[in-house]
């Protein structure tokens, strides 16, 4: 086994670079890939026909120095001395998945961020982007351009959604199957480096959205190295699960795991986004994430990086101490938030949403539990689902109403301004930037973009891309509006271009949407700079139901300093008398008014404070903030 992760049970491993693939060494270039069950293994460099045999160690690792080889060469591997493959672990594929590998110098960028520390869970804001559609150029030097207008509006981490090599001109990128190249149709490996050096010097992190439950279909040439890397035994809705804990599984948790560590070492990032973890199935008594978040900091070294986990399951284990028998990552996905604001917004409730009210209750249970499913049953899954929350602190919580699944997972590809009233997304907007939990936008979130998100793929005609199209139909099939004959027709197919085309930004509405965008804007400066709001102290929180759809969210400040928000969903609300004690203020002092989404610099009708010497009124759709003061 390489000695690139030197593994002990009582402290993190020492990150020694990696050691798969090309790795460009004195006098030439070391190569190394994994393939247990091949009897022979030859490097072939370029176009010619000379090979290079590769040697085998009792792991079943194949290494070979070529000496002459130099970056900038091409190559492939040639197992049992017929066909040839790509690298699995190359790190750039100017052709694509199909094509030969690039040799690459990790050492031949100069960086220019050697003062930076990296980031932690705390004060941060969250930016989902797609670099192929967060412009119209749809590249890393496009997006890095467009950083200096993310730090304007309030951003502090940028969220690349998974960038891994995959077939075609477009896609999402959870159809990756070179998971260490960087997709040469967004540029080149040392164009992402750009992109994150420019975040850094602008003082943005960015962290990288990875896979590691699944490989695309098309262009995965793991198996032909060995047949250890996927398993059976595990279902996987997107295809075979990968085999973390049996025969063979060395080899497959040392890919994974120098993968994370290459992503966080040779490209700064500032961490990672690991795609449903709950199908990540390993039943090893370490698992694969709890050692890869040990790996990836030590390959961080004196830099502090966040692993932020996606798990529908929503396993509070995943965000616990390693010593504690968790994973040891730093937040996790609430996928509760989404859906019961969704609801609340919109008042449907079929699919996965049925299980909500979008209560003023669920909202502030919400807020203050973070998960609202702690192990009760499921009705949608028939199971129970979700675990008890403790004291993890409200940052190791993200909350949204927006991210590319749910923008998706619709008959449109709609946002959610498009399905409700302008008043509803302006009170939803200040409830997630207001609240203690980490807030993630998705992009063009911050401008009401007119463009919506659809699933894009570029695969050739064929069975490949029909199946595509058959899966979307049957996932959206499970929200009953979308199953009828007359919506499953009006499904566009995933692999038309206009799809990919259509689901681009326009920048340009920054300017036109100008009020929604200084919306987002504001709350995130008073998000940031209010000393109460900024604590993200959710065990200083405490809220009340006033009515059908109005509900208090308290702040406790220090001193008597607290902050009162109120929000009503419905109609104008006459809350007289109004015996709920969380809406006296603190002795000696007393509300004054600090902020309100009626605003008409937010597209609001106007400003009226919900009190007055008579009492409490609250303004239809409208969410207020008051701070207090000294009495006279």
């Amino acid at each position: 086994m390489p000695e690139a992760i030197s593994r002990s049970a009582s402290r993190p491993p020492r990150w020694r670079g990696i050691s798969l693939g090309a790795t460009v060494v004195p006098d030439g270039v070391r190569f190394c890939c994994w393939a247990p069950e091949r009897a022979q293994v030859e490097v072939l460099l370029g176009a010619g026909p000379t090979s290079h045999p590769m040697t085998q160690d009792h792991n079943g690792y194949w290494s070979a120095d070529v000496f002459g080889a130099r970056a900038g060469m091409t190559y492939r591997y040639r197992l049992d001395g017929r066909d040839v493959y790509p690298d699995p672990c190359s790190r750039y594929q100017p052709s694509g998945p199909h094509g030969p590998s690039l040799i690459v110098d990790p050492a031949a960028y100069r960086w220019q961020d050697k003062d930076w520390t990296g980031v932690t869970m705390h004060g941060q804001v969250i930016y989902e982007l797609h670099v192929g559609t967060f412009t119209p150029e749809g590249t890393f030097d496009a997006a890095a351009a467009q950083v200096a207008a993310l730090k304007d509006l309030g951003i502090t981490v940028i969220e690349v959604m998974p960038v891994a090599e995959c077939p075609g001109r477009w896609n999402w990128g959870y159809d990756g199957v070179g998971l260490y190249a960087p997709s040469h149709v967004y540029g080149d490996p040392e164009a992402f480096k750009r992109f994150v050096d420019t975040a850094h010097r602008l003082g943005l992190g960015v962290i990288l959205d990875v896979v590691y439950n699944h490989l695309g279909p098309d262009g995965n040439y793991l198996p032909a190295f060995t047949s250890c890397y996927f398993t059976d035994r595990y279902s996987n809705e997107w295809g075979q699960a990968m085999n973390f804990d049996g025969a063979g599984s060395h080899g497959v948790r040392d890919f994974v795991i120098q993968n994370a560590c290459y992503w966080v070492d040779e490209f700064h990032l500032d961490g990672l986004r690991l795609d449903a973890v709950h199908a990540v199935h390993d039943a090893s008594p370490r698992h694969v994430l709890a050692e890869l978040s040990l790996a990836a900091r030590a390959a961080a070294g004196e830099r502090a990086i966040i692993l932020v986990a996606e798990c529908e399951a929503q396993w509070i284990h995943s965000i616990q101490p390693i010593e504690q028998g968790g994973w040891g990552l730093d937040a996790v996905w609430s996928e509760d938030f989404h859906h019961t604001t969704r609801v609340a917004a919109t008042g449907r409730r079929e699919g996965y949403y049925s299980d909500y009210l979008g209560t003023p209750q669920e909202l502030l249970s919400c807020v203050k539990r973070s998960f609202l499913f702690q192990g009760q049953r499921d009705q949608w899954q028939g199971k129970s689902r979700g675990s008890v929350v403790g004291r993890e602190p409200a940052s190791g919580f993200v909350f949204f109403l927006q991210n590319h699944d749910q923008v998706a997972n619709q008959l449109r590809g709609d946002r959610l301004h498009d399905k409700t009233s302008p008043g509803l997304v302006r009170v939803l907007t200040a409830f997630l930037l207001l609240s203690p939990q980490t807030p993630l936008l998705f992009m063009g979130q911050e401008f009401g973009a007119s463009s919506p998100f659809l699933f894009f793929a570029d695969f050739p005609p064929g069975e490949l891309a029909q199946a595509i199209h058959r899966g979307r139909k049957a996932l959206l099939a499970r929200f009953l509006s979308a199953s009828s004959f007359e919506a499953q027709a009006s499904i566009p197919d995933p692999c038309d271009p206009r799809v990919f085309e259509d689901s681009k930004l326009d920048l340009s509405e920054r300017d036109r949407h100008r009020h929604v965008y200084v919306l987002h804007r504001e709350l995130l400066r008073l998000r940031r700079e209010d000393p109460v709001i900024a604590r993200q102290a959710r065990d200083q929180l405490d809220g009340a139901v006033l009515g059908p759809h109005a509900f208090v969210v308290r702040y406790a400040g220090s001193d008597g300093d607290d902050r009162l928000l109120l929000l009503n969903l419905g109609p104008d609300y006459d809350y007289r008398p109004a015996p709920e004690p969380l809406l006296a203020p603190p002795v000696g002092r007393r509300w004054s008014l600090f902020w309100s989404s009626d605003e008409p610099r937010y597209g609001g009708p106007g400003v009226i404070s919900p009190l007055s010497p008579e009492g409490w009124r609250l303004p239809a759709e409208s969410a207020v903030l008051y701070q207090t003061e000294p009495e006279g």
